[in-house]
């Protein structure tokens, strides 16, 4: 009980943070605060625990075991007093309250469109965002750190409800000087001596493109591996390689012919959108009103933003699931 009388959930909130990026500079970003006031509040946190928390590895920190099962805990006490506030915020109804949406990076280039217009309609309603690759979102999910998210399929790894939104085709992509634009019907085979650009281990897209290779028996000769969808698109303008890409994160490249889609036998790859929350949270009103909201409008936004492009239906399956979600 001591522990309890001295330690705060805004201690919790700064150690939860410093210990999953690993850095105080971003910890500090992330929660608007300055370096030396989350230093402060470890500080303090490590005084009122009696183990130290972090331990150098040369440049960088690492957690002590203490801090790795403080980390355990003090994520499922933020998370049931997040619970606490949505429960308290479905009593108001949706004059306010806050929702968290965590998106895979690729959903970035059409979510935020979204998300005006939804504030356009209720002002009052504070959603944000948290952008990461796939793996961070399970890890985000799992903790209840957000309502819900934006991303492919959905995590078997975590027990989720999830709603198909749209279609997500992915396609091989070039610069659109590469002398193989134009030409039809490539076998994939053909392709083997270029250089192939990847996502980080994680990243949803990334293990798209590793179940390309494994459906094809398909082994390229150079693999490179790049950190964002951003860093990989000026790399094929650039003609470094060639990438598997969501379609909706090639609009304007597209559109400039600085990109072009390879017409390679076998794709697109059609993948699904989905909006996912824990099954056993019970969403805020807030929280409740953005999931319908996506689902109503997400596909045809795309459909505005990438006509002339190809957009795939959703399956007959998932459109059912989509009618009932949105009647909820």
């Amino acid at each position: 009980m001591n522990l309890l009388r001295r330690l705060t959930l805004r201690q919790l909130e700064v150690f939860v943070e410093a210990a999953r990026s690993l850095n105080l500079s971003r910890a500090a970003e992330t929660l608007h605060l300055t370096q030396p006031a989350v230093s402060m509040q470890i500080r303090q946190l490590e005084d009122n625990v009696g183990l130290p928390l972090f331990e150098r590895i040369g440049r960088g920190r690492r957690l002590t075991e203490a801090g790795e099962r403080l980390l355990l805990h003090a994520s499922r006490l933020l998370g049931e007093v997040r619970d606490a506030e949505q429960a308290m915020q479905a009593l108001k109804g949706l004059a306010g309250g806050r929702v968290t949406v965590g998106l895979v990076s690729t959903a970035e280039y059409f979510a935020p469109k979204l998300l005006a217009e939804f504030s356009r309609r209720h002002p009052a309603v504070d959603v944000r965002f948290l952008v990461g690759n796939r793996e961070a979102l399970v890890r985000l999910l799992r903790d209840a750190d957000i309502d819900i998210a934006v991303m492919g399929r959905p995590p078997p790894e975590v027990e989720t409800a999830s709603e198909p939104l749209a279609g997500n085709p992915h396609v091989l992509v070039a610069s659109g000087r590469h002398p193989l634009v134009g030409r039809r019907h490539i076998d994939l085979h053909s392709l083997r001596g270029e250089a192939f650009l990847m996502r980080e281990a994680g990243s949803g897209t990334r293990l798209m493109m590793e179940e390309l290779f494994r459906t094809h028996l398909l082994r390229p000769l150079k693999l490179i591996t790049l950190g964002s969808n951003e860093t990989i698109k000026q790399a094929v303008i650039a003609g470094l390689g060639i990438s598997l890409l969501s379609l909706h994160a090639l609009g304007l490249e597209l559109r400039a012919g600085e990109i072009a889609v390879l017409d390679v036998f076998g794709l697109p790859m059609q993948r699904i959108w989905h909006v996912v929350h824990l099954r056993a949270r019970v969403l805020s009103p807030a929280a409740g009103a953005f999931r319908r909201f996506l689902i109503e409008h997400t596909q045809a936004r795309l459909a505005e933003d990438f006509v002339g492009l190809p957009q795939p239906p959703i399956p007959a399956r998932a459109r059912a699931a989509r009618r009932s979600a949105s009647a909820e």
